[in-house]
């Protein structure tokens, strides 16, 4: 088993450990680690009298990549105390690396993260490799987890409470130069031989070396939590923490305990303290919700789990965007910054100027934050490409139409790009709503026609929509898949429908939301429980981004659809209310300057407050759970009604689209986890009374009713 770890001495009579898990890519924190870390250990402390010092590295090109999740989301609560003694197990390993009397570096050769990182704390001396594959940092709260290997109460007596707590809550990582800067490295070198070297060099200078938190008269940097700055801090800081999570993610909260109370007390009480904390969180739900989706779901969807098989890789090399708008120019802006050239067309020159100046203000502000040289920043401009001409759309790859959600605007403008393009570009929407199947038959070949829904504002939303028409081929969507993850996004794939997934759900939640309005709720309990229920904003407040007039124009359009087919378009309790405001008040949203909420020059946005004379009714309100439960049930029936139909077909996609495009709550792990999570019988019975509180469109579907009748899950 010690293979796992190499152990090498050398003539300068220095140990070299080399982390190598056989069969895995990665090193991670599992049972093969603990048990030769365990034997190297004993080692290290038998041969104690003939060793000058140990360096740890990797064989890998990460230096080590964390605890081992497979491990984790299967840890119960009954497993609790095993799991508890096997921390302390593995934490005691790392300290008695640091304590067993011989200077001990961490040789840094890649991205040292969560479990890799705390390795490297436990070590007296860091150096690491000056590349952009170096990441350092502590990203367990993004899975619902602390660091529960040390990192806890070694950041906090390395760097003090105040300046641990943005890696330990938000999950900050840093490249090399930077955490050489703030004192997380302590050199930098530029090769493999000069890191050995280097850490070599140390060791031999430094005999005696100990943590600075073993020595006597250590101080905490910054302060104890008993000193009058630190005690200020701390007393306004869960506050902010709870307006960010709202209670629904248990981590950053156990984090700040964890950090807090640790650092009240000796090293050894703080482990426990930290392991306590940890096990309470890979028992719980949250975790288990966040690692099945944003680790396993999500590897699997990048990993190629929705593109046609069969194709070779395709890179795009030019693109055409159709419309200089803010999606437009969003587009634009993350295809250039991906190395890709951009045509950016708009209806005269001035306009798509204008779209691509709003590049050149998001570089600035990389270039301010040392995000991008200035030469990088010049680089990505020089290839977006701003034009009123379709002649210059000449050998594009592909084309991406993102001008306004206007049937007849978008064929024409594709047509005439089509024409230009030629016929092996792949020719895409950005619609959120229009089937793409129709939208297809604007060019001779609906084969090569997609849908690549984005989100705004496009270079901070993760996620991208790839909707397969009616006609379009295996081909034409494993190009599509392929440019979304050249432009560093995540896609999903869905078949074509009216609103595809995300548009689809999501509306479901700006709808219940003024529904409830109209039914008399109070406007403020609306949106304040929506955030309690973990959606990021309320949908009040959302309806207003969209714009009220949008939301009816994109009605109307799908009416004179539904009608055309034959059909008879839905109504919704929702769409009175939006009449109201648009007909009689003349409240059409935020770009109007009013709608649901007042926005004054100065200050704040607020509620509106004609809505509490308009629509409140204090005999009509509802108790605080069914508002949130409303909000999220229906957008997870809706999900399911999306599956059923077969407009999704991964639960992968499902549950991360309605994550990352439409921000349903995160701490549930997605639409289809929610379900999972409760307990599909017991979400079905809270269906059934949901809608014969509040109406019939919370009535499970009969694949649900299928899954609870067989107590399977999605």
């Amino acid at each position: 088993m010690i293979d796992a770890i190499r152990y090498e001495t050398g003539e300068d009579r220095i140990v070299v450990l080399t982390l190598d898990m056989p069969g895995q890519s990665a090193n991670t924190m599992n049972a093969m680690y603990r048990e030769a870390m365990a034997i190297c250990v004993a080692r290290l402390i038998a041969e104690k009298d003939s060793i000058a010092g140990v360096i740890v590295t990797s064989a890998k090109k990460t230096f080590f990549a964390g605890g081992d999740l497979n491990e984790l989301v299967k840890v119960g609560k009954h497993e609790a105390q095993a799991f508890y003694e096997t921390v302390l197990g593995l934490k005691a390993q790392l300290r008695a690396l640091e304590t067993f009397g011989k200077p001990v570096v961490a040789a840094i050769n890649g991205a040292a993260l969560g479990g890799g990182w705390e390795i490297c704390l436990a070590c007296h001396h860091r150096v690491a490799l000056d590349h952009p594959s170096v990441q350092i940092g502590l990203p367990e709260v993004t899975l619902g987890l602390l660091p529960g290997g040390g990192g806890v109460v070694r950041m906090v007596r390395l760097l003090g409470l105040e300046k641990a707590l943005p890696y330990l809550l938000e999950g900050k990582r840093v490249g090399p130069q930077q955490a050489q800067q703030v004192g997380l490295i302590d050199e930098l070198a530029a090769d493999r031989d000069e890191l050995l070297a280097k850490s070599r060099a140390w060791i031999l200078a430094n005999p005696s070396a100990a943590q600075p938190w073993d020595g006597k008269g250590y101080r905490m940097p910054g302060g104890t939590p008993a000193d009058p700055a630190v005690a200020q801090m701390l007393a306004i800081a869960p506050s902010i923490l709870r307006s960010k999570t709202q209670g629904c993610l248990p981590a950053p909260e156990k984090i700040l305990c964890a950090a807090v109370e640790g650092a009240q007390v000796g090293f050894d009480a703080a482990h426990l303290i930290e392991t306590r904390y940890f096990t309470e969180l890979v028992t719980g739900q949250v975790a288990k919700n966040l690692i099945g989706t944003f680790w396993f779901q999500l590897n699997e969807i990048k990993a190629g789990g929705s593109r046609p098989q069969g194709f070779t890789p395709f890179r795009t090399n030019k693109i055409g965007v159709l419309g200089a708008g803010m999606m437009g120019a969003g587009i634009a802006h993350v295809s250039a910054m991906a190395g890709i050239d951009v045509v950016l067309k708009d209806i005269d020159l001035a306009a798509a100027q204008k779209g691509k100046a709003r590049s050149a203000a998001l570089l600035d502000k990389k270039v301010a934050r040392g995000q991008l040289t200035d030469g990088q920043r010049d680089a990505t401009l020089a290839r977006i490409h701003p034009t009123d001409s379709d002649a210059d759309l000449a050998g594009c790859d592909l084309i991406i139409e993102a001008v306004f959600e206007d049937r007849s605007l978008k064929t024409s403008v594709s047509a005439a790009a089509q024409a230009v393009a030629g016929p092996d570009a792949v020719i895409a929407s950005n619609t959120s709503t229009l089937p793409i199947s129709g939208l297809a038959m604007a060019v001779p070949d609906p084969s090569k026609f997609i849908g690549l829904h984005f989100f705004s504002p496009v270079e901070k939303m993760p996620l991208v929509e790839i909707i397969k028409g009616a006609r379009t081929s295996d081909e034409t969507l494993a190009r599509g898949f392929d440019f979304v993850l050249q432009i560093d996004k995540t896609p999903i794939v869905v078949n074509d429908s009216r609103g595809f997934f995300t548009s689809r759900v999501f509306g479901t939640f700006i709808n219940e939301g003024i529904a409830m309005l109209g039914e008399g709720v109070s406007a403020s309990m609306i949106e304040t429980e929506a955030r309690k229920a973990g959606m990021p904003v309320g949908p009040l407040a959302v309806s207003d981004e969209v714009s009220l007039s949008l939301m009816s124009h994109i009605r109307t359009q799908t009416a004179k659809d539904l009608q055309a087919e034959g059909k008879a378009p839905t109504e919704h309790p929702a769409f009175a209310v939006i009449d109201w405001l648009l007909e009689t008040d003349k409240r059409a949203g935020k770009a109007a300057g009013a709608g649901f909420y007042e926005y004054p020059a100065q200050g704040q946005k607020y509620l509106w407050p004609g809505l509490k004379n308009r629509f409140e009714k204090p005999d009509r309100q509802i108790p605080p759970q069914d508002i949130r439960e409303r909000l999220l049930f229906i957008q997870a029936l809706e999900t399911v009604r999306c599956v059923e139909e077969g407009v999704v077909t991964s639960t992968a996609d499902a549950n991360v689209g309605s994550v990352f495009g439409i921000g349903f709550a995160a701490w549930t792990g997605g639409a289809l986890q929610f379900i999972n999570q409760y307990g599909v019988q017991a979400f079905v019975a809270r269906a059934q009374y949901l809608a014969d509180q509040y109406g019939e469109r919370f009535s499970p579907p009969a694949l649900l009713l299928e899954k609870a009748a067989s107590q399977a899950r999605f």
